[in-house]
């Protein structure tokens, strides 16, 4: 057939063809822009806005310009701050001053690790550095402190603001303290140094604790060289392989990823050294005193392991099962568990994870989340097509998020925001799932509108083929529904003020919105909605999807109880000095508060990258799922798609970013304040039942 015959069928029976689809599956516009290759259009003439639509930003070059205006906008609201009157435009005035800050830092903040670029990545570092020494300058600037006290101390001044205004002004003052506000000037400076400092440590550390480890080839045998990457004569272990079904490679990765470091560990136990020191300075008893000032936890001598589970059965069936496997060998190491319970939970109930793909097509996901918030929240997903130079890669997609009939008290268009999805693997990208915050929403008060929150959303999926879209593991699908819980946080907290927006909240509530969202990725209700057979669309049959349920609960003990020795290690560590080597605390806290042995030479907290972002808060991600079991179990399972209480969701817990205490918050949604004994409840009876549990302090 010619080329042009070819093209002229091709062109006549088109329509049939996509009746003949339609038949089987047809995509909403979000089903659609995901399952489907973005279509650039090609215009030369189009001009290039700039990442995020930020007009310096469309060359590298461009972060400098960005900063220094930024800058200078700073010290002209320093100015403002300082000579105001003490009242409601102090707080405005602080306000503007951290959003004009945070849009160019956590825009550099989000390019510096996912930018394909190089030169950008630079750029971006550079802007992260210059601009976060500011800020700790500002922190410590005694007349920017003096003009928010004058306003705290009087009564009269303070009885006339609304709560959100003084909840913000409160938290202003709050970063001050930590900083050392309240020092003479010699050890404010000393303060300051330790701050800045502690951000070339914090990267350094950050960096280094995802750069590969090598060993020379002869050094492995040589049919397991397959599984690595090969550098001249040394192969490259950038992981712990921790579902290669090889018992070998997994040792071998776990060996060799986790050997320690010398300059990585010099940079570490530095990092927690100047914490410690500078906790003590600002008045503080250690770090984890002066990070959960302000939680949920409040203090560390209140956070308690939230129980102790007996795992035994747990590793006895891991062991069964490794014996199974390979006879020779059964003693259980640490490089086995996560490998083994998915063994365990795969045979029991059959999940293997390619059963369910065909139906979780990303294009279907995205559809069910869009049917999902439009019936708890009354809000809709839409596809947006990106101007030129908006977006850092031709992958990402971008949403807009939006009330679609509905006038909104801070928009009169009913638009919340935007999402951007860089959702596909590429080279160099990290291997995260994360939520970048890119800009806040707040009321500005000199235009009258709503700055709309702009938020990116990183995963790394595998690009769709020729004969299929993209086809998620339940693993991947919950991991999207959590990232979107963030997004949405961010979407809907509509507060007056950017430095409480969304996310920046306490860490150990800024969880629970995501972890949530995990509860609604498998319940059958929500997923009927929405998982059809990408080619035959046929729905995921129910009984798959409570294999699936149950299975999660197959050593669910064992793998509470590695999150509980993590939590207790990040405490450990921000407590008071242990006189000991950060190895050997692990070590002693391993054997403590973990069920399997610690393996010689080798030190994972090196590769405990959350020491940095969650530094002594990593027990965050066990109270977040407590409290989030919690709304789940009283709130959402009779009815997960109930319209009021997701509008009771919507009021109590996500309206208000960080404006509002987090237990009140919590108070709020499940009209009963918790207690300690209500979280080890809430996490137990995820488990299965019949686990003892007690409480142990951590600092024991």
């Amino acid at each position: 057939m010619s080329a042009c015959r070819r093209l002229f069928y091709l062109v006549k029976h088109r329509s049939l063809w996509i009746h003949l689809r339609r038949n089987v599956t047809t995509w909403s516009p979000v089903g659609a822009a995901f399952n489907t290759k973005p279509h650039r259009r090609l215009d030369l003439l189009e001009k290039n806005v700039g990442l995020f639509g930020v007009p310096e930003l469309t060359c590298p070059a461009g972060f400098q310009l960005a900063t220094k205006t930024a800058l200078k906008n700073t010290e002209k609201l320093v100015e403002k701050a300082c000579s105001c009157p003490p009242g409601a435009e102090t707080v405005e005035t602080f306000d503007q001053l951290s959003d004009g800050l945070c849009k160019v830092a956590d825009l550099a903040d989000f390019v510096k690790v996912a930018h394909p670029d190089p030169a950008f990545r630079e750029a971006a570092e550079k802007t992260c550095m210059e601009i976060g020494t500011v800020v700790e300058k500002l922190n410590t600037n005694v007349e920017l402190c003096k003009s928010l006290k004058n306003l705290l101390d009087d009564p009269d001044i303070v009885a006339q603001l609304d709560p959100d205004t003084r909840r913000v002004a409160e938290l202003f003052m709050f970063d001050f303290e930590i900083s050392g506000i309240h020092l003479d000037d010699k050890l404010r400076k000393e303060a300051v140094s330790l701050h800045v400092k502690l951000l070339d440590l914090n990267n350094e550390f950050l960096i280094g604790s995802h750069v590969p480890n090598r060993i020379a080839k002869s050094a492995i045998p040589e049919h397991l060289h397959i599984h690595f990457l090969k550098e001249g004569s040394f192969v490259q272990v950038g992981g712990l392989h921790a579902d290669s079904p090889d018992d070998l490679v997994r040792e071998i990765a776990y060996r060799i990823y986790l050997y320690p470091n010398a300059d990585l560990m010099n940079c570490l136990e530095e990092l927690l050294r100047c914490r410690y020191k500078l906790a003590k300075l600002v008045g503080y008893e250690s770090f984890g005193h002066r990070a959960l000032k302000g939680t949920m936890a409040k203090t560390p001598v209140r956070l308690v392991v939230f129980c102790f589970l007996r795992t035994a059965k747990d590793f006895q069936m891991m062991r069964d099962m490794k014996k199974k496997i390979n006879p020779r060998n059964s003693e259980l190491m640490p490089w086995d568990h996560p490998y083994l319970s998915g063994v365990l939970r795969a045979e029991r109930f059959n999940i293997e994870p390619s059963l369910y793909s065909p139906y979780l097509s990303l294009g279907a996901c995205m559809e069910g989340l869009n049917n999902l918030f439009s019936q708890l929240y009354g809000v809709s997903l839409m596809s947006e097509h990106p101007s030129a130079g908006e977006v850092w890669n031709e992958d990402v997609r971008k949403l807009s998020v939006s009330f679609p009939s509905l006038i909104h008290v801070f928009s009169s268009e009913g638009l919340l925001g935007y999402i951007y999805c860089d959702f596909f693997h590429r080279p160099d990208k990290p291997h995260q799932d994360c939520h970048f915050t890119i800009r806040g929403g707040r009321r500005c008060q000199e235009s009258g509108q709503y700055q709309l929150p702009v938020v990116v959303l990183m995963l790394s999926l595998p690009h769709p083929t020729k004969s299929a879209p993209t086809l998620l593991t339940p693993g991947m699908m919950e991991n999207l529904f959590h990232e979107m819980g963030h997004a949405m946080h961010s979407m809907l907290g509509r507060t007056r003020y950017q430095h409480v927006t969304g996310t920046r909240c306490a860490t150990d509530f800024a969880e629970v919105p995501s972890i949530l969202m995990e509860y609604f990725a498998t319940d059958y209700r929500v997923i009927s909605q929405f998982a059809r057979h990408y080619q035959t669309g046929q729905p995921l049959p129910e009984s798959m999807v409570a294999r699936l349920c149950e299975s999660k609960k197959v050593c669910g003990a064992a793998d509470t109880q590695l999150q509980i020795f993590y939590a207790v290690l990040d405490q450990i560590y921000h407590g008071k000095p242990q006189n000991c080597s950060t190895t050997e605390t692990l070590k002693n806290m391993q054997q403590k508060f973990y069920g399997l042995p610690y393996t010689p030479n080798t030190a994972w907290q090196l590769r405990f990258s959350h020491l940095i972002g969650y530094g002594a808060k990593y027990y965050s991600y066990l109270m977040s799922r407590a409290v989030a079991s919690m709304v789940w179990k009283q709130c959402f399972v009779q009815d997960p798609l109930n319209r009021d209480m997701g509008e009771r969701y919507r009021r109590e817990m996500l309206a208000h970013g960080g404006a509002k205490e987090p237990m009140l918050m919590v108070e709020g949604m499940l009209q009963r304040r918790p207690s300690i004994e209500d979280f080890v409840d809430a996490l137990v009876s995820e488990l299965n039942p019949n686990f003892e549990t007690f409480l142990m302090d951590s600092e024991s």
